[in-house]
């Protein structure tokens, strides 16, 4: 006899165990310290930036396009597996309970997001408005019924097709969204959120009852909870071995020209290989892109000279540290072991090309300095990074490695 509640049980334990094992390794790790010396830097920043705002700084504005984008994101996490599109595809009329369960439970993930979230920008409402923070448990309340809202469209999204569904829904929630945070974080009549209320109301009823005539696109369902899951196990990667890890490939051609300076030569076996895979494999790339995007970002609205330095450093380590994986990438492939090349040939390639890297984001980091005029700051940001980056290579690396 099938039992949905067993079901549900089984898989969400087994998947919020394996979260637990997994945060074991995240927390103990480096990083954790790095991001809380970040998180507090950035949290003086923040309250002296707030103690600057004017009375008619638009806070309600920026506040509901933030909260905007939170309460759009309202994934609902299902816990299914690829088998599931065979096994579990006759019995869809029996799952609703399922479903529920998993939307529920995705409602309190998500929600505490976003108490976290109001509580950051909070601050900035309250210094702008005569309000304060009275009015926090207010907003909190009927957000989480907006997010609520979302979660339960979301998933009648999933009853379509049609990729311009998804699309055109995200793009009418996220603006329904930001005008009804703002009108409530702008004090607006009751009646104007009532009929926001039912205009809700009537674009969710709106899938509902063609959804009812719909199945659920399983392999969308299950595509999108695998992508979920494999962005966790990259994170934890970082950190421990994850065997569960699915390696992803873009293609990249206009990158080509960076691997066509490689030597063809035995030597170069390696350069080439990690060098490929940086570019092409899994998320190194990306990884190296938003760290330094959000370093020069917020190494240009810092004004502290030696804070400066400082944080460069800490985005340094942190991208050296989150590229360490790359070493490994390629552990489980006997092919390599084939190679008629020395292992020596290993170890130096990886070394030149983190280097590299390094050396590439201490230069951009110092440009950003640069560009606001500070040339003293700016050459200090570069010497350092460039040392930093060859002690962290020939010292930390080697160390880690070896681990």
């Amino acid at each position: 006899m099938f039992d949905d509640k067993k079901l549900w049980k089984d898989r969400s334990v087994h998947r919020l165990k394996e979260f637990g094992v997994y945060l074991r390794y995240i927390l103990n790790g480096h990083l954790v310290v790095v991001l809380l010396f970040l998180l507090g830097t950035a949290a003086f920043y923040y309250q002296d930036w707030v103690k600057s705002l004017s009375p008619d700084f638009p806070a309600e504005i920026i506040i509901a396009v933030i909260l905007g984008v939170f309460l759009t994101h309202s994934p609902v996490y299902t816990f299914l597996l690829e088998a599931d599109q065979v096994f579990l595809i006759p019995l869809e009329t029996r799952l609703k309970g399922y479903f529920l369960r998993s939307g529920l439970l995705s409602l309190v993930f998500q929600g505490y997001i976003l108490l976290m979230v109001l509580a950051i920008v909070m601050p900035m409402y309250a210094h702008v408005s005569e309000n304060g923070f009275q009015s926090f448990f207010i907003f909190l309340m009927v957000l989480l019924v907006i997010k609520g809202w979302n979660i339960a469209v979301n998933w009648k999204i999933h009853f379509y097709v049609q990729p311009s569904v998804y699309t055109s829904d995200m793009v009418v929630r996220f603006f329904i969204n930001v005008l009804f945070t703002f009108l409530l974080f702008n004090n607006a009549p009751i009646l104007f959120l009532l009929i926001f209320a039912l205009i809700m109301a009537s674009y969710y009823r709106a899938f509902y009852v063609r959804a009812e005539k719909m199945g659920l696109k399983w392999d969308l369902l299950i595509a999108q909870e695998e992508k979920r899951m494999a962005s966790f196990y990259r994170l934890a990667n970082l950190f421990t071995d994850v065997p569960k890890l699915k390696d992803t490939v873009k293609r990249r051609k206009w990158l080509d020209m960076l691997i066509n300076q490689i030597p063809f030569s035995q030597a170069k076996t390696f350069d080439y290989l990690f060098a490929r895979t940086f570019l092409r494999s899994s998320d190194y790339l990306g990884l190296f892109i938003r760290l330094t995007v959000i370093g020069g970002v917020a190494l240009y609205f810092i004004s502290f000279g030696a804070g400066q330095v400082v944080f460069s450093l800490l985005f340094i380590y942190l991208t050296g540290f989150q590229l360490l994986p790359l070493w490994n990438h390629h552990q489980n492939k006997l092919w390599i072991d084939l190679y008629p090349v020395s292992q020596e040939y290993k170890l130096t390639a990886f070394h030149s090309l983190l280097t590299r890297i390094l050396f590439i984001q201490s230069s951009i980091f110092a440009l950003v300095i640069l560009f606001k005029g500070e040339w003293i700051f700016s050459l200090l940001i570069f010497l350092s990074g460039l040392l930093f980056s060859f002690l962290f290579v020939t010292v930390y690396s080697k160390k880690r490695l070896k681990a």
